[in-house]
This record gives structure tokens, sequence and C-alpha cells, in this order.
């Protein structure tokens, strides 16, 4: 038997640990791709929020649905709206008529330090560009560069002389 070479039989404990070995291997040389920065995600997301705003102009509201997290809280009326599909349904009497009934942009982005979170702000205008209210909405990351919208909230903005 000396000078005889056995060869690894398939299946066998032998084989299966140089496969585990070399694919720890192969795993331990592969890497990660960098976390964004701060400022690439809230780009990221003043980005999603114009595409966001963008379904109103476009008067697209399949798109609009896209947006929304499963579990969107949007803050509006007497009540809130709860649910991809409750806001959606509200949300659907706004791009009915051939005109967009208002427009928004954001001016604030703030992303957590985690990257999973941000909060964007911003003015909300009429047909004729007038400011009536501002918006606050809150973005989850779902998946990379996958920003979707988990709360919503308008206020309106007092068109009031400033006491002196």
């Amino acid at each position: 038997m000396a000078g005889q070479h056995r060869a690894v039989a398939a299946g066998s404990p032998m084989r299966a640990a140089i496969a585990v070995a070399c694919l720890a291997t192969i795993a331990g040389c592969a890497t990660t791709a960098p976390r964004a920065t701060t400022a690439e995600l809230q780009k990221q997301v003043a980005d999603t929020e114009r595409a966001f705003a963008q379904t109103m102009a476009d008067r697209n509201f399949a798109a609009f649905g896209t947006f929304l997290a499963t579990d969107a809280i949007f803050f509006a009326g007497a009540k809130p709206l709860h649910g991809k599909q409750e806001v959606a349904d509200a949300w659907k009497r706004f791009y009915d008529k051939p005109d967009a009934p208002f427009s928004w942009r954001p001016e604030t982005v703030e992303v957590l330090e985690s990257g999973t979170l941000a909060l964007s702000s911003g003015p909300v205008f009429d047909p004729a560009g007038k400011q009536f209210a501002t918006f606050t909405s809150i973005w989850r990351l779902e998946a990379p560069g996958v920003w979707r919208i988990v709360f919503d909230k308008g206020n309106e903005v007092c068109d009031c002389a400033k006491a002196p």
C-alpha cells in the first residue's frame, strides 16, 4: 500500500472540510461596500423627496404609492391615516384632476447617525406658487438606496402680519 494515493471520495467528511475551508477563505477576502456618508444619505433622501413630489407634478398616482412604506402614517384632517392603502386611498383625489392642486420641495434633510432614518421638511405651494403650508416627513431606509416614507405631517402657515 505504500506509495498509493487514496482519492477523497465525494461526500466524504474530508471533502466537506476542504470545501468549508475554501468557502471561509473566499468569504474572508470579500469586501463589504463602505457605508454611505451622512452627506450622501442626505442627498439620497432629498432626491427621493423630490422624486416623490414629482409624482404630483406628473400626475402619476401609481408612482406615488411606491414611495409609501407599508406601515406609513400620514397626519391629515381629524384622524391619522394608517397604512399604505389608507394613505393611497385618501391621496387619490389629489391625482384625479389634470392639474396638481399643490407642490412641495425639501429644504431641510437630516439623517440619523445609524443611516436608517431621515427627516425632510420644506414648503408646500398652491398652483400659483404661493406657500400655504410646510411638510415634515420621516423616511426609513428599507434597502440600499431605497427610502420609503413612514410618517408625514403638513402644517398650514400663517398669512398674517408679524407682531411688532
